[in-house]
């Protein structure tokens, strides 16, 4: 993901030999990705699999403390700052240090973060939790983009190769929550924040050792800041962060808490920044008519894939505490820990990708269209929210059958291959040409911002039942579904008349 414009010459891709094929048929390059992705993976989800716990939990247990709505709007918000700072990490990577560098950087911070969560203290859990925000910000952005380096633009191993990359996601994630959960369970928290780090650990010393298998492109700057651009980027990262400490100041005329002031701050920007990206894109005099014309038919498939990731995050928030306080301990003789739920998604994503991949081939040129994709995405994630809310309000103590929370897990899968996918191609297919690189970075602030909302929600609703807010959660996202529905046939018409400016291989993930 890039924060640029196309008005910069693109970055040359040198490519691999197609001779390379040392990696299941692929370049040996694509081995130290697959690698240094899945443990990437790892630690990530690893930790956001016992985050939750952790902020809530007594110190006795080793957790923080914190009262149960505070604690999951910090997962919310957390969330939303991943995917707020990876517009930074495109950033560093096309105007300061190139992908590698930007990546490399990025890791050593998610273990610098990830050893501060395995420190017992309050102050270094608190800023290990910013770093693996602000690691993972930098990272993510650029690990899918080196991939693509790997082949040379006629290469017809590509497609393949992103789908081999793409199962390293899918792997890490499966594993990690299964294997953190264990260790949080028999040795506490701390240990499970351990295992992250030696999971990032791993990431590093292969990234570093497979350097030489990456080529050269990876360390190019496609557009190297001038040494007054510098200065003004600098003057202007100063003025972003006074500004934000303004804002967490102001949020303490509404709030009693620097946490809650912090996640106010945070919410107030996830929301803002990709207003400010929309309204910039309708103003600007590069985007002509007709391209305003289709940016105004993404706007409503924008604010459906907002709320679809507003309710789909909260596997590490809300799901997390069903599975915890309301699904059984064990089954069929088999105790359960309530982690093991988050390696539904990746698992379902494993064999449903292929399915959902043969359905859209066959289909393809007939129904469902692209905007019927994200009603059926927005539909099924507002329905997994009302089969939440019956199992809030249904079972108590410990009393769910697996089958419940994990039908719930697959219900969003399903979801997930309608939206996500195709969410990607409609954004570069109605993306002004301008702006081709920075839709991207919208698309993915879409999440920012349905992260932030859900903070929002988890807060003003603290007083009311779990099953409350997911009815609320449910019925405003069906109402949207269906104002999507009425719109298909609006936004058809502006998409065929729309051209695919650029194609970007991103993860979804």
């Amino acid at each position: 993901m890039s924060t640029q414009t196309q008005d910069r010459p693109p970055t040359p891709q040198a490519g691999s030999s197609a001779d390379d094929r040392a990696f299941l048929g692929h370049p040996k390059g694509l081995s130290t990705l697959f690698f240094v992705e899945l443990w990437e993976r790892f630690s990530y989800y690893g930790m956001r699999a016992i985050l939750l716990y952790f902020l809530i939990d007594t110190a006795a247990n080793g957790g923080l403390g914190i009262d149960k709505t505070t604690g999951t709007a910090v997962v919310a918000i957390y969330g939303a700052s991943v995917y707020l700072l990876s517009i930074i990490g495109g950033f560093t990577a096309d105007r300061l240090f190139g992908a590698r560098r930007s990546t490399l950087y990025g890791a050593v911070v998610i273990m610098a973060g990830h050893v501060c969560l395995a420190i017992p203290a309050s102050a270094t859990a608190w800023l290990g939790i910013a770093l693996v925000a602000l690691g993972t910000g930098l990272l993510k952005p650029n690990v899918s983009a080196m991939v693509g380096t790997l082949y040379k633009p006629e290469d017809a191993r590509r497609d393949g190769g992103f789908s081999i990359f793409y199962m390293s996601i899918n792997i890490g994630s499966f594993f990690s929550p299964l294997v953190v959960g264990w260790l949080r369970e028999h040795y506490g928290y701390h240990a499970g924040f351990s295992a992250a780090a030696v999971g990032m650990a791993i990431a590093i010393a292969w990234f570093v050792l497979g350097r030489r298998n990456l080529g050269s492109t990876v360390d190019d700057v496609p557009n190297p800041l001038s040494p007054q651009e510098r200065s003004r980027v600098t003057a202007l990262a100063v003025g972003a962060v006074v500004a934000f400490a303004l804002v967490v100041v102001l949020a303490g005329l509404w709030r009693d808490t620097v946490l809650d002031q912090v996640i106010d701050a945070i919410s107030i920007v996830a929301v803002l920044t990709p207003i400010a990206y929309f309204t910039m894109m309708f103003r600007s005099p590069k985007v002509e008519r007709e391209e305003k014309s289709h940016l105004a038919a993404y706007l409503p498939l924008w604010i459906g894939a907002m709320l679809f990731w507003m309710i789909f995050e909260q596997a590490a928030g809300k799901m997390a505490l069903f599975a915890a306080n309301n699904t059984v301990k064990e089954t069929a003789g088999i105790t359960v820990n309530p982690e093991g739920f988050q390696s539904i998604n990746p698992l379902a994503i494993v064999l449903l990708a292929p399915v959902f991949g043969w359905i859209w081939t066959r289909r393809a040129g007939r129904s469902p269209s692209t905007p019927m994709k994200f009603v059926l995405g927005v539909g099924l994630i507002g329905l997994s929210a009302l089969a939440m809310s019956w199992a809030f309000a249904t079972f108590h103590g410990n009393t769910a059958p697996v089958y419940i929370l994990g039908g719930v897990f697959v219900m969003q899968t399903v979801a997930e291959l309608c939206l996500s996918p195709v969410g990607l191609s409609a954004t570069t297919r109605l993306a002004p040409r301008a702006f081709a690189s920075q839709a991207m970075a919208l698309w993915f602030l879409g999440s920012a911002a349905g992260q932030a909302i859900a903070a929002q929600l988890i807060t003003a609703m603290g007083g009311l039942s779990d099953a409350t807010y997911y009815l609320v959660n449910g019925v405003i996202t069906l109402v949207v579904a269906g104002v999507l529905l009425a719109l298909v046939p609006w936004i058809r018409r502006k998409m065929a008349t729309a051209e695919v400016h650029t194609s970007a291989d991103v993860s979804a993930r």
